[in-house]
């Protein structure tokens, strides 16, 4: 019988820097519907800790983790810019490992992110972008709420087949 996972949801400290690099990386290899493939994270330990630091900063731009003791379980985002005519926009970002997929995880990550954005007194839209295959993910993203707006078409290329993406927006 599987034990109960005991999973804690908290914001990045500096100190999570490398751990949050190290799960990008490996989540990168466990799945094709991230942006990234495995050990191609955009960021290093230093420019993880500027990120942690700049988000913090932003009033409508959060980072959560889900921690499963000192293991990362899962990260969301939600990024919002500075400009004047587009800070009332998030750009939502989620992933969860594999050994942590169909417990819960994403769904608790995503109901943190639209209650922070509600609460932000700035942000009106969320917005993703999902591989139009990825039939689990557009299904929990309906559930929250999200409708399909546009679809980009050949956006994404592996091993020789192109992929399209929907963008998805969440009004609040």
């Amino acid at each position: 019988m599987e034990s109960a996972l005991s999973i804690v949801y908290r914001e990045p400290e500096l100190e999570d820097a490398k751990k949050i690099v190290d799960f990008y990386n490996f989540v990168g290899g466990e799945t094709t519907f991230l942006s990234f493939e495995k050990d191609e994270y955009p960021m290093d330990e230093a420019g993880q800790k500027e990120d942690i630091l700049s988000t913090k900063e932003q009033p409508a731009s959060i980072m959560i983790l889900a921690m499963d003791g000192d293991e990362i379980a899962g990260i969301g985002t939600i990024h919002s810019g500075n400009k004047i005519k587009a800070r009332h926009q998030g750009e939502l970002g989620i992933v969860v490992a594999k050994k942590y997929q169909a417990k819960g995880i994403g769904s608790e990550i995503i109901r943190q992110l639209i209650d922070f954005c509600k609460g932000n007194g700035i942000t009106t839209r969320i917005q993703l972008d999902t591989r139009c295959d990825n039939e689990v993910a557009v299904k929990l993203y309906e559930r929250f709420g999200f409708k399909i707006e546009g679809q980009l078409k050949n956006t994404t290329l592996i091993n020789g087949e192109y992929f399209d993406l929907y963008v998805m927006g969440l009004m609040l």
